[in-house]
């Protein structure tokens, strides 16, 4: 049998214990609704959102969403056995009138539903990040993306300390922390393993694992996508690191593991 893939087998049998020990065979479903897409201000290498790339992304406002609409969603997604469900928003920070809309869509959501309230809307303050948690957002989602020593290859537009205030905030508001970072992004195995431990640092109770999914017109267009074997040793490296974590394995699988399959 190949070493390489006997190290493997063995890391991965590891994460499945830890995995199986701290959540057994449970699986915890959430659902997102995008309240806003396109026209961002910032330049993250690998989005189709940033009004910087050449993308064709169909922009949609905070106004453009109908509440009964979502709530309706909401109420269908629950009959499925979704628990959370968040709204989520392009750009670094919301102008004032459409963070008071997305106020209001939330209020009405704990009022009508049983979801948990989960919300994505960029950067927040200590006042916003009150008050979301006011209207009934449980857990805030929010990003690092990727280890600080690789942030700046990633975004100049803002900086890795702004989301950790973001973060900071959010917690100290009395909301759950959803926070993760995309891997394949030409970061280097130890700068993977620098991110997990952040992600430890900051003791995110929810972790999005994404795999870039190279987009036309963005910076990372022509990213090489890491091998299968690869992806499933930063998956399990992530597991052993954040032991108590929800992880959740979220965009780019579908392109990362199309052409071939782990056979251990």
């Amino acid at each position: 049998m190949d070493p390489a893939h006997t190290a493997l087998d063995a890391l991965m049998d590891a994460a499945k214990a830890i995995t199986k020990r701290h959540f057994g065979n449970t699986l915890s479903m959430c659902a997102i609704h995008a309240a806003k897409m396109g026209g961002c201000g910032s330049d993250c290498a690998f989005c189709a959102q940033s009004a910087q790339h050449t993308c064709a992304i169909h922009n949609k406002s905070v106004e453009e969403n109908d509440p009964d609409a979502i709530i309706a969603r909401a109420h269908t997604l629950r009959i499925f056995g979704v628990l959370r469900f968040g709204l989520i928003t392009s750009g670094e920070w919301l102008g004032d009138a459409e963070f008071e809309r997305m106020l209001g869509i939330f209020r009405t959501m704990r009022a009508e539903t049983n979801l948990r309230l989960c919300a994505s809307l960029g950067l927040l303050d200590a006042a916003r990040a009150r008050r979301l948690a006011e209207c009934g957002v449980t857990r805030y989602h929010h990003n690092i993306e990727t280890a600080e020593s690789f942030f700046p290859n990633i975004c100049t537009a803002h900086s890795y300390a702004d989301r950790l205030e973001t973060i900071c905030a959010a917690r100290e508001a009395g909301m759950e922390i959803c926070c993760g970072g995309i891997i394949s992004m030409g970061e280097s195995p130890a700068q993977r393993v620098e991110m997990a431990y952040a992600i430890r640092e900051i003791q995110a109770d929810s972790v999005p694992i994404n795999i870039l999914n190279p987009i036309a017109g963005t910076r990372l267009e022509a990213q090489p996508i890491l091998g299968v074997e690869e992806i499933l040793r930063a998956i399990a490296l992530f597991r052993l690191i954040l032991p108590d974590a929800t992880l959740s394995f979220a965009g780019g699988r579908p392109n990362a593991t199309k052409e071939q399959a782990y056979r251990g």
